[in-house]
């Protein structure tokens, strides 16, 4: 790691930020990690945004040598996918994933990347509140991460307290080493990697945790909802699989979708 005189060296540091439709987002975000932690390479990894994502990406990179983008294969979608893409791809000794709507604040960036420069392979952002979450969210937050846990607890792995916060970071040669080792074993189309990551994480692997304020979605619209249950349920092994397959049937309701989802379901499989 290298070090400067006030801490880690940003740049040996990667933001992987998985995007849909974030354009009111991803100029802000960008432009504030850059911002506080000038010359940190960020990654945005995109699902195929119809909402001018993808453009608004490529004019900040025009300004930053350091960011960069890869646009996903359509057939080949979901939120794990993406990062498991963005971890593998990654060039840096260390990596960070974070959303780009700012309920992961930049600014609590740096105490991940002090805790990655201390030593530790895997670094997890644990939420002091969720209450920016309705309450069916919190939840299914609450019952996703209890079902994780307990799930790696009978498995003997590390367990983060905060399974389902999304804000983590890690040693980028470790755990491109597991997702290739383990790329079919992933739950490719749920939504929390950091579970696959530490299902199948090394023997004896430990976890750091940081604390941070979770906040409000700037803008755009939240793409999770209580299918997260569903997901994790998918991820726990053969009982997961057929408890999924058993109550999935009964929590089907029509999802709600924004004028660009609605457009996107015509154009996209």
């Amino acid at each position: 790691m290298t070090m400067t005189r006030s801490g880690p060296d940003p740049s040996s540091f990667t933001i992987v930020l998985p995007t849909y439709n974030e354009v009111q987002n991803i100029r802000g975000m960008v432009d504030e990690l850059l911002r506080l932690y000038p010359g940190i390479n960020v990654l945005v990894v995109d699902d195929n945004s119809i909402d001018g994502t993808v453009e608004a990406v490529h004019e900040l990179m025009e300004r930053y040598p350091s960011v960069r983008i890869m646009v996903r294969d359509p057939k080949d979608r979901g939120l794990t996918a993406s990062l498991m893409d963005g971890i593998v791809n990654t060039a840096t000794e260390h990596f960070i994933v974070m959303d780009a709507d700012f309920q992961h604040p930049p600014a609590s960036v740096g105490d991940v990347m002090g805790a990655l420069s201390a030593g530790h392979v895997m670094v997890v952002g644990t939420r002091n509140n969720i209450k920016a979450l309705s309450a069916s969210r919190r939840l299914a937050s609450w019952g996703a991460n209890f079902l994780a846990r307990s799930y790696l607890l009978s498995h003997r792995k590390s367990r983060p307290s905060d399974m389902m916060s999304g804000f983590f970071g890690g040693d980028t040669a470790v755990w491109r080493g597991v997702i290739i080792a383990n790329r079919e074993r992933f739950e490719k189309q749920g939504f929390k990697v950091l579970f696959d990551l530490m299902k199948f994480s090394p023997p004896g692997t430990r976890v750091a945790e940081v604390r941070y304020d979770f906040g409000e979605r700037s803008g755009g619209e939240s793409k999770l909802d209580s299918r997260v249950i569903l997901s994790l349920l998918r991820q726990c092994g053969c009982l997961g699989k057929l408890a999924a397959a058993l109550i999935g049937p009964l929590s089907r309701k029509p999802a709600r979708r924004s004028p660009d989802q609605e457009v996107a379901a015509t154009v996209r499989p």
